[in-house]
């Protein structure tokens, strides 16, 4: 089959707790993504967010519906799709149109899109597209984000070792959704922490996905309470569900880069409640 998932339900704060590492992982590691040829998603009960990939090789691959799950015609029926590409050129057909995305390009796909397909230019240096998901209310239109049209925020220093570039690309201050936000943020060599202050938001849910990490090293993501923290040992592009609950943030071994992702109660960047180092247990 081209198209695998599997469903992440929702885990309270009490029962994290109890939870050894390989129960952590479990809940909350995405480490099946980008398998060439396949189109792969986790279906998480937090805000019915989804996280995926599709690499296709020599042949293209087609969005479909998960009849047991989504029980529509077509996945976008009720849904939209947030694409940000970190592999090799690849188009995306929606309908009739056809998208070329670079690497660290992005595409917004509204609801009601019937036809979608993924295919990579060169299939020896295929497309790696990362999907998130999420339901939408209102059908907007399609929108590829290059690298010059993302909002772009420098934050950071190499005093604090977190001297980073975000580029916001899927956001509504660039494009039109429904509650998805994406983006894409850059660790400058040298700098190791993403995210600090470590932040949490009860008002929406949001994913990490990480790559760029070179071969060797691996990024340690924390979540949690932020008096009761945990940590996940991350490798290349792997990715870790964040609760509404849980603080999110992490320390590589070496400078790499992640895309965020998140899905909620509204479309406010910076609605977080955030925890200064000095508070976290």
């Amino acid at each position: 089959m081209s198209t695998e998932h599997e469903i992440r339900y929702a885990v309270g704060q009490r029962e994290v707790k109890g939870y050894d590492t390989q129960e952590l992982r479990d809940a909350f590691l995405a480490d099946k993504l980008m398998q060439e040829g396949k189109i792969y998603w986790i279906y998480s009960h937090y805000e019915r967010f989804m996280v995926g990939s599709a690499v296709p090789t020599n042949t293209p691959l087609k969005l479909e519906t998960l009849d047991d799950q989504l029980k529509m015609d077509f996945f976008t029926a009720r849904r939209e799709v947030g694409v940000i590409n970190v592999g090799g050129t690849g188009t995306i057909t929606v309908g009739d149109t056809v998208y070329e995305l670079a690497r660290e390009e992005a595409l917004y796909i509204g609801m009601g899109n019937e036809h979608v397909e993924f295919a990579s230019n060169d299939a020896s240096q295929p497309a790696k597209f990362y999907l998130n998901s999420a339901p939408a209310h209102h059908a907007y239109p399609c929108k590829k984000v290059g690298k010059d049209d993302a909002n772009v925020l420098e934050l950071g220093s190499p005093e604090t070792c977190n001297e980073r570039k975000i580029n916001q690309l899927l956001i509504n201050t660039v494009v039109d959704t429904c509650q998805l936000q994406m983006g894409l943020t850059r660790l400058a060599p040298g700098s190791v922490w993403n995210t600090m202050p470590a932040h949490q938001h009860d008002r929406r849910n949001e994913v990490y996905f990480y790559f760029d990490i070179a071969e060797g090293q691996a990024v340690s993501h924390f979540m949690g309470e932020p008096k009761e923290t945990r940590h996940i040992f991350v490798a290349n592009e792997q990715a870790v569900l964040s609760p509404p609950w849980s603080i999110h943030c992490g320390c590589g071994t070496a400078n790499y880069a992640f895309i965020w992702g998140m899905a909620g109660e509204n479309l406010d960047y910076d609605d977080m409640d955030k925890f200064p180092p000095n508070e976290l247990r």
